[in-house]
């Protein structure tokens, strides 16, 4: 039996999920280079104040946050192309469904019925890039579809305001106040 999800990220199961456009890992570059130099920014702090309150423990607290930035720098060359060859999202009648991940791999379903609010939102990089994220919140939570073109997310916004729209109308009985005509 074959499993649903192969290694190389595409199956049978894989019919009618999007993709995204390979602006994504140009943006996930620029955003982790920004995280890291915020953290190198730390290395360095730590390195020209520490010295005199870590006494004897200076060397292991520097070395080890050596270790760290090694590691984040590993990370960061290896995570976009995996995080774009992982994410797929379906948008049906009834639900949402977003796949994505590096380490973890994450499988969100958000029914139609539960979504609250719809928002479209862009950062600097993802606006000169011409990208945006879609963010939908639920009672339960947020859900988002991130680094989508932006005439794409104002599509899949306006997709969803109208199943949502769909959904309460079809659920309105036929006699109650708000349907009748005065």
């Amino acid at each position: 039996m074959s499993s649903p999800c192969p290694a190389n990220g595409s199956s049978t199961a894989d019919v009618g999920y999007r993709r995204l456009n390979k602006k994504c890992v140009l943006s996930m570059y620029i955003g982790h280079a920004i995280s890291y130099a915020v953290l190198l920014a730390g290395y360095l702090l730590v390195g020209l104040y520490a010295q005199g309150f870590l006494g004897p423990y200076y060397d292991p607290v520097r070395y080890a946050f050596l270790a760290v930035l090694a590691i984040v720098l590993v990370y960061i060359a290896a995570a976009p192309p995996v995080y774009y060859a992982r994410y797929r999202y379906r948008i049906a009648e009834d639900r949402i469904d977003v796949r994505y991940g590096v380490l973890v791999i994450r499988h969100i379903l958000v029914p139609i019925e539960r979504v609250h609010q719809v928002e479209v939102s862009r950062g600097p990089a993802n606006s000169v890039l011409g990208l945006a994220d879609v963010t939908i919140t639920t009672a339960g939570g947020v859900a988002a579809l991130n680094y989508l073109e932006i005439a794409e997310a104002e599509k899949v916004a306006d997709l969803l305001n109208d199943l949502i729209g769909r959904l309460l109308r079809d659920r309105r009985p036929a006699d109650s106040p708000s349907s009748r005509v005065s």
